[in-house]
């Protein structure tokens, strides 16, 4: 990993699990979830399992908060002594976190460092999606604009779709976006969204979970077909499933799309504690990019 001339960071709310970052070759910088006056590192000190755990009895919900400037720093210094000409640092929207912004201001504290940092304008596994793009070309060797052009081929290509049991959770912590829309609609109807530059915004409302959630299957095939006929042409098809303790719902959706598409890199991962503070249990997102 010393050699490689640039390497990918990332943070905790891309929801990657040790095992895919340490595949990837990814750094993670945390992020940070409140329990009244209790901190928790994102993915470091609260996995996922015990943050749905403490969500289901906490008596006020969880805030959170990016990572400071200097954390970053310390970082970007420890990558660079490490032997890393270049850094490229993803991260999850700008609209919805001010880590983005966290990430510039180390990066402009460190002038004599190479660092690119990217405004993900996604969240959860669509950050992850981008990350990994970037760095599967920078561990083939890529320059500094190979794996900046191959995150941006990524943000450009990903379709980011993801089903909630309930807007309380983004309207709550204030993330819900131009989806504030929806509020008040009728029980049992399943908010459909998806991500816009960056912003959570409304795509259909749909009756019962279930129907909810294969109806993402439908949106990305819809949307794969018409890709095709237009003469896109891929090699594999990158899909990427969270969950916030939904598992068997998510694996339902893979197993689906295993099914009917070929060539497909299917990951499953938690909706890790900050994205979960935003969205609640119960929410699915289906992520897919062709690569």
């Amino acid at each position: 990993m010393a050699q490689q001339r640039v390497r990918i960071v990332t943070d905790s709310t891309a929801d990657l699990s040790n095992p895919l970052r340490e595949k990837y070759g990814l750094e993670m910088i945390p992020l940070n979830v409140h329990f009244g006056d209790e901190l928790y590192k994102d993915q470091v000190d609260l996995s996922p399992e015990q943050f749905y755990e403490k969500l289901r009895t906490a008596k006020i919900l969880p805030r959170t908060s990016q990572p400071s400037p200097g954390e970053f720093m310390e970082l970007y210094k420890k990558i660079a002594d490490e032997g890393a000409e270049t850094i490229v640092s993803i991260h999850l929207s700008a609209k919805l976190s001010g880590t983005y912004q966290s990430a510039k201001v180390a990066a402009a504290s460190l002038p004599d460092l190479d660092i690119e940092v990217i405004d993900g304008q996604s969240a959860s596994v669509g950050t992850a999606v981008q990350a990994i793009a970037a760095a599967e070309v920078a561990a083939r060797g890529g320059t500094k604009e190979e794996v900046l052009a191959a995150a941006e081929a990524a943000k450009t290509k990903e379709g980011v779709y993801f089903v909630v049991d309930t807007l309380e959770y983004l309207q709550r912590n204030g993330r819900i976006g131009k989806a504030q829309a929806f509020l008040g609609t009728m029980l049992n109807v399943k908010p459909l969204l998806t991500l816009i530059d960056g912003i959570v915004c409304p795509y259909e409302r749909v009756r019962g979970k279930k129907r909810a959630v294969g109806r993402m299957f439908e949106i990305m095939e819809e949307d794969l077909t018409k890709r095709e006929e237009a003469g896109e042409k891929w090699d594999r098809l990158l899909v990427a499933i969270s969950h916030a303790d939904s598992r068997e719902e998510a694996e339902k959706v893979a197993a689906e799309i295993q099914t009917r598409f070929d060539n497909v890199e299917m990951i499953i991962e938690y909706i890790g504690p900050v994205i979960g503070t935003h969205v609640g249990p119960g929410t699915v997102a289906v992520i897919y990019c062709p690569m």
